[in-house]
């Protein structure tokens, strides 16, 4: 869906969205780029280009037809694809830890791995600290992420050098999986809920 906000001085180009924009209030993003292509004469990726443009300008704002209703529903859609990402990689990793031995395919485990302990509790921690996607740049994230998972993996070792299971692999595996998806939990909760005071401000 489309509505103007109105802000910015834009070109001709924008103008031209912006009025057409202004008289379907309803149409959905794809029928307002045909629209510009049939009437105007506009290319689509030119017209998807600038209305992206307007969009990141917050001269024009869009909303979905159906948004998500609660944190299920959130957690099913599009924008949860980092969510099962993170959780597909945590089950491959333990997986492959316990169920492959010394073949070939040894190397998958070295390499979901590192990700599982260089990447993945970090980042899971700087996304439930900072849910929204530009509190932090994507470098930012990067750094921080690897920063962190450098001092959370030898805490969490700290911590189980004083449990009866100790520093071995099962123990660290179990924990390292449950800190990754807490995180990955507690950061998809308070994404939903800035999405959903977001949808509040649109309407």
């Amino acid at each position: 869906m489309t509505k103007r906000r109105g802000k910015k001085s834009p070109t001709d180009l924008e103008k031209l969205i912006l009025e057409a924009a202004r008289r379907s209030d309803k149409l959905t993003v794809s029928k307002l780029i045909d629209q510009l292509v049939k009437e105007h004469g506009l290319r689509p990726e030119e017209a998807a280009k600038t209305l992206y443009v307007l969009w990141k300008k917050e001269a024009l704002s869009l909303s979905e037809p159906n948004p998500p209703k609660n944190v299920l529903s959130y957690a099913l859609s599009l924008r949860s694809l980092w969510f099962w990402a993170t959780s597909t990689t945590v089950l491959a990793t333990v997986s492959t830890i316990f169920l492959i031995g010394n073949t070939p395919l040894i190397y998958i485990r070295y390499v979901l791995g590192s990700i599982y302990v260089l990447y993945l509790p970090g980042s899971m921690l700087i996304e439930a600290l900072y849910p929204r996607g530009e509190d932090l740049e994507p470098l930012e994230r990067l750094a921080l992420s690897i920063g962190l998972s450098l001092a959370v993996v030898p805490l969490i070792g700290l911590v189980l050098n004083y449990t009866p299971w100790g520093i071995r692999l099962t123990p660290v595996t179990i924990s390292l999986a449950v800190f990754t998806e807490a995180m990955a939990i507690l950061a998809l909760t308070r994404k939903y809920g800035y999405f959903k005071l977001n949808m509040k401000t649109l309407n």
